[in-house]
Order: structure tokens, then C-alpha cells, then sequence
């Protein structure tokens, strides 16, 4: 009988180092001669699964996929695309054992956030409920950090390495404009429900380098007197400060302070913009000369000043998921386990998918200083080892030399499918 063959696919909001896990997927499973066949990937997450949109990966050098170490973004397409449950959406699941059936794929890694692992949870189940055998593994990826059992998050401590720099980058900036201009700059990072990110622009302010950061977590409701009196303290004992704000902060009312009314694929509130509101509150109770940015897509596609930690542990994910499915495991997801903080160490672990879908890990209270806009010592040693060390990728005329893969199509057997 013919090995099973693999399918691979990317989702959710992509980071710098999703392709690194890609990478250890497609490397490891190479190895695996006999045990695995072809290793395809889905164009645009699950969607290349429903839709029979298959990318053939074994016609890409053994160059190419080691390149993707280093390249930022997801070179297969992601999606937001959520199953609904077997009884809300039957048919796609028929779909989905139709395609697997029909390209012989015994092997299916997912590779994304907490939506993801439900995805995968379901997919998982498809031998008790639809009597198609399928090893279904999550390779973890969120930039949000907010995975749980893992101790964190590959593509996190990249995005915490950039804020951690472009906060410590900025303050300097506005401390040298402040006598006459600028006074407060406030910077917009990602993050919903949970201030890991916002978390890490503390990091930038050391007993070495003491900066003023106001930081604003969605784990602590915003209260604008405390929040102006704060940086009215700053800035008369500075001269300036510097506010790191994350996207999902909510008033007192519990609405999201940058709500703009709308929904995205997965039925969360599109946020963005949280820095302007931020800021003109400055503006209006404080009557500071302000500047604000938005880190959006550039926090988690800056693979030019990825954490070598957070390379290292992508792609050990990866390869771990092959790992996994070759022991004959399912529905689990490999984890990050840390054995120490001083010297960092860490190891793989495994989780289970019915542990993981759906479940969002926050701040712990005790990583968030007593006033609610700072960082204790404690948040500050689980933090530093996740952005230590460079991983620089090569460079051609004085930009990162990314690759491209050729993405080539595998031919079709089944009819159309609308989704």
C-alpha cells in the first residue's frame, strides 16, 4: 500500500516566522521515506482543502523550502475561515474527506492560532464521525501569545523584539524633541483580549536606560483620569513618555475603545485605531503635542529582526507535528515547555487539541505592575529570553533576499466546490 500523503496549510494572521514552521513540516516530512508520499500544502489555509486548490510542494528545491527559515508571511496564503460544526455544515466536511480521499492524505497539519486548533480539533474527529482516518495535528502559531498550555507562542517573540525596539527607538526620538515639540507618542500594537504584546514594549525601558512607557493592556480597563495623570507625571518628570497601547483596550463600559462596527471572517470586532483615540485624549486633557503610529502589518512581518529563539522554536514545532503523526498521534498540538528562565532552556511538549481549541491565555496578574501600566520584574524574566538572540536573513543590494516559491497546482479530480 502507498504511504498516506501529507497536507499542510497556513491560517489565520501570519507572522515572521509561520514559514519556519512550514519548513520543519516539509523537511521533516521528506525524511520520512515510506511512511509519508507527497507533501501538499493548501492554497489559502483550508480553503485550498475545500476548494481541491492543492499546492504541490515536492516541486520546490531543497533550497527553496530551507529558505522559507527565513522569509516572513505565509508562502502558501492564509485565510480566516472557521468549520461550523458537523451538524451546522455537513457538506463541507463530506468535502473535505472527498479530497483527502481522492489525493490519498492521511496526514493533515494545520498551522495556526486558537481558531485554527478548533479547526483542526474538528478535522480530527472525521474517523469517529464520518469514518475517514485522518491524523490531524496543530503546529502552533499566534502573534497574540494567548495559545494555552504552551509557554508560548512561535511568532510572539518576534513581534515582541520589534515593539520591544521600535518603542525604545521612538522614545529616543521624542526625548530629543520634547524641549520644543513632541511630548507624548503613542504606539498602536496588536492584541484582542490579551497584552502580550503591549507587555514587551516595556522591555525597552531597563535600570540601564530608564524610559517613561505608559502601557495600555486589554486586561485592565482604561480609566482616563489614572491614565493622564500617569502621563502628566511622566512627562513633568521626563520630559516626555511614551504609551504603548494595544488594539483590544476597553473602556470601563467594556467596549472596545477602537471598535469600528464591523466583523471579520471569524465574527470578532475589527479593531484598529485605538492610538488617534489614545491620543487625543492626551490632547484634550493634557494639552500635549502628541505624535501616534500603528505597527499593524509591520510588527508581524519584520522577519529582518526576528528573534533567533522564536525561529528555533517555529520550526522545532513543525518538525515536532511530523514527529507526532509518525508516533501515530492525533489531535494534538506540540507545545513550548520551559525548564528555566536563567540560562533559558526549553523543550517540546505535546498538548491536547480538546485542551487547546477555543481557550485564550491573558496576562497573569501578577505580570502587570499595581498601578495597571507597566510590567513587573516577573513578566520581564518570562519575556526577555523570547526575543534574545538574531537570526538576519541573507541580503542582496541591501534588502532581505526572500524567496518565492512556485506554488505549482496539483491537477484536479473532483467537480467545483463553492464555499
Amino acid at each position: 500500500m502507498a504511504a498516506k500523503n501529507a497536507f499542510y496549510a497556513q491560517s489565520g494572521g501570519v507572522t515572521a516566522v509561520i514559514n519556519a514552521s512550514a519548513a520543519g513540516v516539509i523537511e521533516t516530512a521528506r525524511q520520512q521515506k515510506g511512511k509519508i508520499g507527497k507533501i501538499y500544502a493548501g492554497r489559502n489555509g483550508i480553503i485550498g482543502a475545500l476548494t481541491e486548490d492543492l499546492i504541490d510542494t515536492g516541486k520546490d528545491s531543497i533550497a527553496a523550502i530551507r529558505a522559507l527559515r527565513h522569509t516572513p508571511s505565509g508562502a502558501f496564503g492564509s485565510c480566516r475561515y472557521k468549520l461550523k460544526s458537523l451538524e451546522q455544515n455537513r457538506r463541507e466536511y463530506e468535502r473535505l474527506i472527498e479530497v483527502f480521499k481522492a489525493h490519498n492524505i492521511g496526514y493533515f497539519f494545520y498551522n495556526g492560532g486558537g481558531d485554527s486548533a478548533d479547526t483542526c480539533l474538528k478535522v480530527s474527529q472525521l474517523a469517529d464521525t464520518l469514518g475517514y482516518p485522518i491524523q490531524a495535528i496543530h503546529v502552533p502559531k499566534t502573534v497574540d501569545n494567548d495559545l494555552p498550555i504552551t509557554d508560548c507562542c512561535p511568532g510572539f517573540g518576534s513581534v515582541a523584539k520589534y515593539i520591544a525596539v521600535s518603542t525604545l527607538e521612538a522614545s529616543f526620538d521624542v526625548a530629543s524633541m520634547s524641549k520644543t515639540s513632541t511630548k507624548v507618542f503613542v504606539l498602536e500594537v496588536m492584541g484582542r483580549h490579551a497584552g502580550w504584546i503591549a507587555a514587551a514594549g516595556g522591555l525597552a525601558s531597563s535600570k540601564d536606560c530608564e524610559i517613561p512607557i505608559v502601557i495600555l493592556f486589554p486586561e485592565i480597563p482604561f480609566d482616563r483620569s489614572k491614565f493622564l495623570a500617569k502621563v502628566d507625571d511622566f512627562v513633568k518628570k521626563f520630559g516626555y513618555c511614551s504609551v504603548v497601547v494595544s488594539e483590544g483596550v476597553k473602556g470601563e463600559d467594556g467596549k472596545f475603545l477602537s471598535d469600528q462596527g464591523v466583523r471579520d471572517a471569524f465574527g470578532h470586532a475589527q479593531l484598529g485605531g485605538v492610538a488617534p483615540v489614545v491620543a487625543n485624549i492626551v490632547r484634550d486633557g493634557l494639552g500635549l503635542k502628541y505624535h501616534w503610529g500603528v505597527a499593524d502589518y509591520l510588527q508581524r512581518a519584520a522577519r529582518h529582526i526576528a528573534s533567533k529563539t522564536d525561529v528555533e522554536q517555529a520550526y522545532a514545532m513543525g518538525k515536532a507535528a511530523v514527529e507526532f503523526a509518525i508516533k501515530g498521534h492525533n489531535s494534538v498540538m506540540p507545545t513550548i515547555e520551559r525548564l528555566s528562565s536563567k540560562p533559558y532552556r526549553w523543550k517540546v511538549g505535546m498538548a491536547q487539541l480538546s485542551k487547546v481549541a477555543n481557550v485564550e491565555k491573558m496576562m497573569p496578574k501578577n505580570f502587570i505592575s499595581k498601578d495597571g501600566f507597566g510590567i513587573t520584574d516577573k513578566c520581564r524574566e518570562y519575556l526577555a529570553p523570547l526575543i534574545k538572540g538574531e537570526d538576519y536573513p541573507p541580503y542582496k543590494d541591501g534588502l532581505p533576499n526572500y524567496v518565492r516559491l512556485k506554488n505549482v497546482a496539483v491537477a484536479k479530480k473532483l467537480s467545483d466546490f463553492t464555499i
